[in-house]
């Protein structure tokens, strides 16, 4: 197969290697999938309008995100159980992040331990936390990622119960053997959780992480870490204004990937009424969601987003060429949105505002 030149691409050539069940359980979403649709359409009907006679000669994505200034907006996403696209799983995701100059969100869920995962690569880490239901658990998990040089938290809010992924249950996925959740080895329940394949539990109360979390819960959160806590799956102006109120330091705009609720709104159309609710807010604003093309991530940068989380891409680059795949997949959104950027007459991120982007149709 010839090197993929974009993500599209990475996405058909992955599902060429991958098995049914593992493509099912990445690809997929819940129910009838229509908000997984939706994410993608949603910036197909978002236009640009490009000013030209700017200099452009020096184009620069570089930008600085909870302090820490970096050379692109483009960060990864967590996301669960990399060890099904690639043996070494997650250290080797983390040695492509390295290599793009991004920052890796390693998820609660990941098939190599947390610790693994920091000593395989020099690159900054955030890691993702499902709240367990014994606290104790999600604390220890907090204090081994504060040991490994973690940076910060992003706590996973959207997840009180599962969604129900129906494609996942029409290939019987579950997690092989080989594999482990491997921040969990000592915790029996998880493993259990493992072999059953998680669309096999059959409610709420079977599962292993916390389904009582409340807006308080972050005051519990905030009281056992120093690290700054970023709250994914916000959509709403009020869960947005909340999550400022209780301390957050970033919020990610994420529906799961269209992998929790079917029918809710796209992460690129909840964007403005965040945006517009923490206009007077210091609380970081990241999306994810649907974006596969630099002008995507141009249209979320213009709506208000200070940073672009790619998901499953990073699944696809890593499925096919492993850490140079990773690294690739980041590298080419960063290219691209730095071309879009020169070819809108936005010579950096600061000069990006709402005035490049408009609704599609017709205005008379």
């Amino acid at each position: 197969m010839s090197k993929p030149i974009n993500l599209h691409e990475y996405e058909q050539q992955a599902m060429t290697l991958l098995d049914g069940p593992t493509c099912d359980y990445y690809a997929g979403g819940c129910e009838d999938e229509v908000t997984l649709r939706a994410n993608l359409l949603s910036f197909e009907q978002v236009r640009l309008r490009p000013r030209f006679l700017v200099d452009v000669r020096e184009v620069s994505t570089a930008t600085t995100l909870l302090g820490k200034p970096l050379d692109s907006p483009i960060l990864v996403a967590p996301s669960a159980y990399h060890g099904l696209a690639h043996a070494e799983g997650e250290c080797e995701t983390a040695r492509g992040v390295a290599q793009a100059g991004s920052i890796f969100t390693v998820s609660t869920l990941a098939t190599r331990s947390l610790e693994e995962v920091a000593a395989a690569a020099e690159c900054p880490l955030w890691f993702q936390l499902y709240v367990y239901r014994d606290r104790s658990v999600s604390e220890r998990l907090i204090a081994r990622a504060e040991a490994a040089g973690y940076q910060a938290l992003m706590l996973t809010i959207d997840r009180p119960w599962l969604g129900r992924r129906e494609r996942e249950l029409r290939s019987g996925f579950g997690v092989p053997a080989h594999l482990s959740m491997a921040n969990f080895r000592d915790v029996p329940a998880a493993q259990n959780y493992r072999r059953a394949g998680p669309n096999a539990l059959p409610d709420p109360k079977a599962d292993m992480f916390d389904a009582g979390l409340t807006w308080e819960s972050i005051a519990w959160l905030r009281s056992v870490t120093s690290l700054p806590i970023i709250v994914k799956g916000i959509l709403t102006a009020e869960d947005a204004l909340l999550a400022a109120e209780a301390g957050a330091a970033a919020i990610v705009v994420s529906n799961h990937g269209g992998r929790q609720i079917d029918g809710t709104v796209t992460t690129l159309e909840a964007l403005p009424e965040v945006v517009a609710a923490l206009a007077q807010s210091p609380c970081e604003i990241y999306i994810d969601g649907g974006i596969r093309r630099g002008s995507d991530a141009l249209k979320a940068l213009a709506l208000g987003a200070q940073a672009i989380m790619l998901g499953r891409p990073v699944l696809w680059g890593l499925a096919v060429a492993g850490s140079a795949g990773v690294a690739d997949v980041l590298t080419t959104m960063q290219r691209e949105l730095q071309r879009s950027m020169a070819l809108c007459g936005r010579p950096n991120l600061a000069s990006i505002d709402r005035s490049l982007v408009r609704p599609s149709g017709m205005v008379f």
